[in-house]
């Protein structure tokens, strides 16, 4: 029997998500897309989740807020506490009375998530009547508010733009915008510097660690990207193949990482420190199919620390702690193990 992969939770967290599974049916199977994850978010923190495309990041996310399309997505078992209140069972009327109001998400694609034919104050208006009881005049007031708070220049002539006439990375803001307009507890942040230069990714995340501090909430940050959590998350969950794999705070996990698959992500990443000649080393291999994962550890294909067959490839790894408080790992040579794969560098001419 698979034993649970449950982290050890803290009375005063804001949201505890508790062995979380959400399927997909489709013609070639059933696809396991977020299988058994849990962790907590506690208030005035950035949580962060990392991983490769198709890890079940933004999966997990949508799973929270209710918005997984049935069908074929269906949350088969777990648990999300907010408040006391397990939306998993919650009632489509409590969710929607939740989703803005009090957890609120930033879509990773700004050119789609906001509707072309509607002003971008207007969308950040709506919010505002539905969950705050407001006239148009008020709304469109904190509109103009939430603007300005993010960085729009000339707000109360800008509300009155589409979003074809924003920059990219305006939009992003005005996604930002209507995310805090009430004030929400928790912001989800889902890959929210996609598509921006350098520059405009430092503003945005300015611009939400602002607004975390101004209205006291918490933010989930969702990235492929170590680099910008490095700097703003406070504790990291790294996950693969739907499944999480590595707890702990930014140090722990960039300075004392207990997966191979971490220890993977971190190597292909760029580093001022590095000798010039040092190349980065890639993951070997592709994302496993989640219609067949394979048996025992999902990354065992990949890995080159990997016992085969017993027990990389016929045991699944438990999720345990392994150093400090909540530092965890997945690894069944989570203890032992280090990063001995040889660095690779160019010949010298």
């Amino acid at each position: 029997m698979k034993t649970p992969k449950l982290p050890t939770f803290i009375d005063d967290s804001l949201l505890s998500v508790r062995d979380l599974q959400t399927q997909f049916t489709t013609d070639d199977g059933t696809v396991r897309a977020v299988d058994g994850v849990s962790f907590d978010i506690h208030r005035g923190e950035v949580f962060g989740v990392v991983g490769e495309s198709g890890s079940g990041k933004s999966i997990t996310a949508m799973s929270i807020l209710g918005l997984v399309p049935s069908p074929p997505g269906k949350i088969v078992g777990g648990e999300v506490l907010w408040k006391g209140t397990d939306l998993v069972k919650a009632s489509p009327e409590t969710l929607r009375a939740i989703r803005g109001k009090e957890i609120a998400m930033i879509f990773q694609d700004p050119m789609s998530a906001l509707n072309p034919v509607h002003t971008v104050g207007r969308q950040i208006a709506e919010v505002v009547r539905i969950h705050e009881d407001a006239t148009k005049a008020q709304a469109r007031v904190r509109a103009i508010e939430v603007l300005d708070m993010v960085g729009i220049p000339q707000p109360k002539r800008r509300v009155d733009d589409y979003p074809h006439e924003f920059s990219g990375g305006m939009r992003q803001r005005a996604m930002i915008a209507m995310a805090i307009a009430c004030e929400p507890d928790l912001l989800i942040a889902d890959e929210p510097t996609t598509a921006l230069d350098v520059t405009v990714q430092a503003q945005v995340l300015d611009v939400l660690l602002e607004i975390k501090d101004r209205i006291n909430s918490a933010i989930m940050l969702i990235t492929h990207d170590l680099g910008v959590v490095a700097g703003v998350v406070d504790r990291l969950m790294v996950m693969y193949a739907g499944q999480s794999i590595e707890f702990g705070t930014v140090d722990e996990i960039f300075y004392k990482s207990r997966h191979p698959y971490t220890l993977g992500l971190l190597a292909s990443v760029p580093r001022l420190d590095a000798d010039e000649r040092e190349l980065l080393r890639p993951i070997a291999g592709q994302p496993p199919s989640l219609l067949h994962r394979p048996t025992g550890c999902a990354f065992h294909p990949r890995c080159p620390h990997a016992v085969l067959p017993a027990p990389c490839s016929t045991e699944d790894p438990v999720l345990r702690v392994v150093d400090g408080v909540e530092h965890r790992s997945s690894c069944h040579f989570a203890e032992t193990i280090v990063d001995v794969v040889p660095v690779t560098k160019e010949p010298v001419s």
